[in-house]
């Protein structure tokens, strides 16, 4: 049984039917890919993961516990923290300020902005946010403000964001979209190096199948709301109903 297990999950929105009948399964401590072509519900599955969608019918079990109904700040003290196409970090503070706001989070709970003048005299968490920042080669950045930097240096961050909660699953909706080549892998090389170093488990939604290929050990392949094949990289590249599915070859 896997650490997420999503079971016949079905979701419509008037007479599309957006997901039917979904089987999912991510084994603990691995890498998960969900590929599709444009329209194959990856979207839509994902916002049922993180509890934003309800499905018609079906369940999301997360450690043996339901994520369906969930407010965000519960699915993510339950162990689930979600990188989103757009980086989602706090541009009009520095660095440092942005790391330090989700390690206080974690620790207490509620975050007001008022805070924030008094977490810098918090010393766990000014020492947790500084090795955080070395962690993702960003301590140099620490006091810049976050506005100006690349997109991903912003990823960066977020990612680093995300770990310094210590969550066991991390969601990662399209991290590279948008990106250079060389930010790209940048992104892979941390992620890899985080999955190293951490009791983590990975699921990923993505279409360049570069980062695919590099990260993954298991891949779902969407079609039309449904899985079409679930296997190993290696079989996935050559599989007959994934190149027509996927890439529109007839076999």
């Amino acid at each position: 049984m896997g650490i997420l297990e999503v079971k016949n999950v079905n979701k419509r929105f008037g007479g599309l039917q957006a997901l039917g009948d979904v089987n999912l399964s991510v084994a603990e401590q691995t890498v998960h890919a969900i590929i599709g072509p444009n329209g194959a519900g990856k979207s839509t599955l994902l916002n049922v993961l993180i509890g934003k969608l309800i499905p018609d019918t079906g369940s999301v079990m997360f450690d043996g516990q339901s994520v369906l109904g969930r407010k965000p700040y519960e699915i993510n003290q339950m162990g689930i923290s979600r990188v989103f196409q757009t980086p989602e970090i706090f541009t009009d503070l520095t660095v440092m300020e942005n790391m330090m706001i989700p390690i206080f989070a974690a620790r207490d709970g509620a975050f007001t902005m008022h805070a924030l003048i008094n977490m810098f005299k918090d010393r766990e968490i000014v020492e947790r946010a500084e090795q955080m920042l070395e962690e993702m080669d960003m301590a140099d950045a620490r006091n810049d403000n976050a506005a100006p930097m690349s997109r991903g240096n912003k990823r960066r961050l977020e990612i680093g964001m995300c770990l310094a909660q210590e969550p066991r699953l991390l969601l990662l909706d399209e991290p590279t979209a948008g990106m250079a080549r060389a930010d790209t892998n940048n992104t892979i090389d941390l992620l890899k190096q985080s999955k190293d170093e951490r009791d983590i488990t990975i699921a990923i939604i993505e279409h360049d199948m570069h980062v695919v290929f590099s990260l993954a050990e298991r891949i779902t392949v969407l079609a039309q709301g449904t899985p079409l094949v679930e296997d190993t990289p290696d079989n996935i590249k050559g599989h007959p109903k994934v190149r027509e599915a996927y890439l529109g070859e007839s076999v």
